[in-house]
């Protein structure tokens, strides 16, 4: 949750105790149809491992969210590996759905492609 400064989009960023973050992201589409991503997740970092966990919250919002961090000490650089799976519920009509569900998923892989490239500028390194 550190990071989330980095992290394009967000409009507000709760703590909800005990590890859980509820995410919530700017609206994307048009005046007339768009949505407006909702999730929680839990974290858990286990330092010796190198890792950060996230798994999603059932019961927050509109989608599920998980996926971690594995941090690895290369001597001379660190190691960064980024995992994230994430699922949507669009509450539209079938159809509408079918059209709407890849550009929400588009946009969300740019975001984190965005992600990324904030964190590369502002600790250094390469994709």
């Amino acid at each position: 949750p550190a990071s989330v400064a980095h992290f394009p989009k967000v409009e507000k960023l709760t703590d909800l105790g005990g590890g859980v973050y509820q995410w919530e992201m700017e609206k994307v589409g048009t005046s007339q149809v768009n949505i407006q991503t909702v999730y929680a997740s839990k974290y858990v970092s286990d330092k010796a491992k190198g890792t950060v966990k996230w798994t999603p919250v059932k019961g927050v919002g509109n989608a599920l969210v998980g996926g971690n961090w594995k941090i690895v000490d290369n001597k001379k650089s660190t190691g960064i590996t980024l995992a994230i799976q994430g699922e949507i519920e669009v509450p539209l009509p079938g159809l509408m759905k079918m059209v709407v569900a890849p550009v929400v998923e588009g946009e969300f892989e740019k975001l984190v492609e965005k992600y990324i490239d904030n964190l590369i500028k502002k600790f250094g390194g390469e994709a």
